[in-house]
């Protein structure tokens, strides 16, 4: 074998081990995969619907801030924005 084709065959293996059934992962522990379908009922029941809108890049970066300086989500923090905006 050459050493190429070793190389290929040890990544292969390792290839194998992290797409088994039950792998952690490398370094972490093993989180499970979100249904989308789930969410998608759990957000219905919390009256969420998904709105997409393309903002300027400096606007989500101060969004963004705001979210962490608040210690909340991004969708929590556009929400409170566009609450308040359309208060008065």
């Amino acid at each position: 074998m050459k050493k190429t084709d070793l190389a290929k065959s040890d990544a292969k293996k390792i290839m194998n081990k992290m797409a088994a059934p039950g792998a952690k992962g490398f370094g972490g522990p093993a989180t499970p995969a979100i249904d989308k379908r789930e969410q998608r009922k759990r957000d219905q029941a919390l009256g969420l619907v998904p709105f997409a809108v393309k903002l300027n890049s400096e606007l989500v970066k101060q969004l963004q801030a705001l979210a962490t300086e608040r210690g909340v989500d991004i969708n929590t923090a556009v929400a409170d924005v566009l609450a308040k905006g359309l208060e008065g």
